[in-house]
């Protein structure tokens, strides 16, 4: 019994089934008092594997993701926001828009928690084994214009596309020119109907044209992100930096002589 025990965890190991093979004493133990079935007590090993399998995925992605960890749904105020807002946020953190490459764009004046929001959104997809990828857009331009430069673009596209959402966070504030808008155009077109973009700015659609300079070019990349998507409007959101601010107590007036 001892070497068969032996040869089973053996096996179970060199299957890279770890965390069966931690738990077959434990479950072997619990299956004798129970009376359990040969086939209960392999189902129930094989759901902690399986578990176990998520959790490292899980944790996986995470890393890979780029999102903060603090920026997620419980930290988020969704009272900030007005019901239609909130109600989309709940649709949203459960993932079927990727099934129909939905695009989500977040537009809102500086401290709405725009990026705050799509980071939660993130870290909800993460939670069930999508991968994402948070990333500021300035970086991701640069990182494709340096492919580019490389000639070695497509290969970077490809390495984008493993990502089930990708989070393009302030895409206003960066005045792009026309080698880094091209580049960007051609990341949007790419993804065009085949995987999600979440994309969080302070301009509005009529001011993209500060983006991509060009005014078919401009009227191109918006028909594309907003063919499918679904759009979260900040604008009347207060900044949460702003009214922190004014919550601050006043220092005190010195006290001259």
């Amino acid at each position: 019994m001892h070497n068969a025990r032996e040869e089973l965890l053996v096996s179970l190991r060199a299957l890279n089934l770890g965390a069966m093979a931690a738990a077959v004493e434990d479950t072997a133990l619990q299956a004798a008092k129970e009376g359990m079935t040969h086939e209960a007590f392999l189902l129930e090993l094989a759901r902690i594997e399986r578990a176990a399998k998520a959790s490292r995925r899980i944790e996986r992605l995470l890393k890979q993701s780029g999102l903060l960890p603090e920026k997620n749904l419980r930290t988020l105020k969704l009272e900030r926001f007005d019901p239609a807002t909130g109600l989309q946020i709940e649709r949203l953190r459960s993932g079927s828009f990727l099934k129909d490459a939905t695009n989500v764009i977040a537009l809102g004046r500086p401290g709405a928690g725009k990026s705050h929001l799509a980071c939660a959104l993130g870290h909800a997809l993460v939670e069930q084994g999508y991968p994402v990828l948070f990333t500021p857009t300035g970086a991701l331009v640069q990182r494709l214009l340096a492919a580019k430069r490389d000639l070695r673009l497509p290969q970077e596209l490809a390495k984008l596309d493993r990502f089930e959402c990708l989070i393009l966070d302030d895409i206003g504030y960066v005045q792009h020119n026309r080698d880094e808008m091209e580049v960007l155009f051609t990341l949007l077109a790419e993804r065009y109907e085949r995987k999600s973009i979440v994309i969080t700015t302070n301009l509005v659609f009529s001011e993209w044209e500060r983006i991509f300079k060009d005014p078919m070019t401009t009227l191109a990349a918006i028909d594309r992100v907003v063919h499918h998507s679904v759009i979260l409007d900040l604008m009347n959101v207060e900044s949460y930096r702003a009214k922190a601010a004014g919550a601050k107590p006043t220092a005190p007036a010195l006290l001259t002589a």
